[in-house]
């Protein structure tokens, strides 16, 4: 699903460069859930962007879904990514000027055939927001507005979602609630699931954890705190 080799990414501010990413590898397989933590800075979110093909690294190798990315235009990683990746993003993103099931149905602008209307409707209903459609994002709740996400992310029966810090904007209740959400709805999906917290207990519900310290992967046990080989 994911292949990454050697990545590193730098940052230049005058005349100082920092290596936010450091020579990191990791590979994803389908059906995965891989939780990466890490502090405030440490780069989690950079790589999630660097994963997606949002962004491109200074150097290494990077694939999905066994494309190389390297030898893809901004447009074609687009392509790539097209009804196959699902985000799920800390602040929400979504458009204020848009109803919850037009927010929905974006993703599914470029897809053909079916009717979008109908899609978002039912994706709304099994996040719990059947009678929320006409909505627009100031009208409904932090925790509402992620349940949007959600279905948003999940519209398209992606293979791979990729969430960061999914419940950092929420309080520990409705976190706790949309988390088991994004985990029930992963399971019905059978995606793989790649997932930026520093939360530890989330970090839990995932099959194999990572933390990202310096710039570099290691195996995590977040039960021990501890780092493995």
């Amino acid at each position: 699903m994911i292949h990454a080799a050697g990545l590193t990414q730098r940052v230049t501010s005058g005349a100082d460069t920092l290596a936010i990413l450091h020579e990191l590898s990791l590979d994803i397989a389908a059906g995965e859930s891989v939780a990466i933590l890490g502090k405030s800075g440490s780069g989690k979110s950079t790589l999630l962007g660097l994963l997606a093909g949002l962004d491109t690294p200074n150097e290494g190798e990077l694939a999905l879904f066994g494309e190389p990315l390297g030898a893809l235009d901004e447009d074609n990683r687009a392509a790539l990514r097209a009804g196959r990746v699902g985000f799920v993003f800390q602040n929400f993103q979504l458009l204020p000027t848009l109803t919850a099931q037009e927010n929905v149905a974006l993703p599914l602008e470029l897809a053909p055939g079916g009717n979008r209307r109908v899609a978002a409707r039912q994706w709304l209903s099994r996040v719990g927001l059947g009678e929320r459609t006409a909505h627009l994002p100031k009208q409904l709740s932090g925790g509402e507005q992620q349940r949007v996400a959600l279905a948003r992310a999940f519209v398209t029966d992606p293979e791979l979602v990729l969430a960061d810090e999914p419940t950092g904007n929420l309080d520990p209740e409705t976190g706790a609630a949309v988390i088991e959400l994004l985990f029930s709805l992963n399971r019905e999906a059978g995606t793989t699931l790649v997932l930026v917290t520093h939360d530890n207990a989330l970090a839990r519900r995932c099959s194999r954890c990572l933390r990202l310290e310096n710039g570099r992967l290691s195996a995590f046990d977040p039960d021990t705190r501890e780092a493995t080989p």
